[in-house]
């Protein structure tokens, strides 16, 4: 999208153009995240749509370390073989 100017009025607001708010679903009442990354600011809505691409973005984020699940595997062995050498020492 191209980029659209807008005026931030004495009272800091500024009106985000009916395309953009389109696209991104943001209708009244909608709350947004504002945060700054350097010299810019980010305005984030808090839509269905943004979490859900919030989500897609974190897909994979953990590929590569271990799974949650062998790691509570693993855990469990090795309680269980404590279990068994105090069992054994009775």
């Amino acid at each position: 999208m191209d980029e659209v100017y807008t005026t931030v009025s004495t009272k800091g607001q500024l009106v985000i153009p009916a395309a953009i708010r389109q696209q991104l679903g943001i209708k009244p009442g909608t709350r947004v995240a504002i945060r700054q990354e350097g010299s810019r600011v980010i305005i984030d809505p808090e839509t269905l749509a943004a979490k859900l691409r919030k989500i897609d973005e974190m897909c994979g984020y953990t590929a590569g370390g271990p799974s949650g699940t062998e790691i509570l595997l693993e855990d469990r062995r090795l309680e269980r073989e404590r279990e068994l050498r105090e069992e054994e020492s009775w």
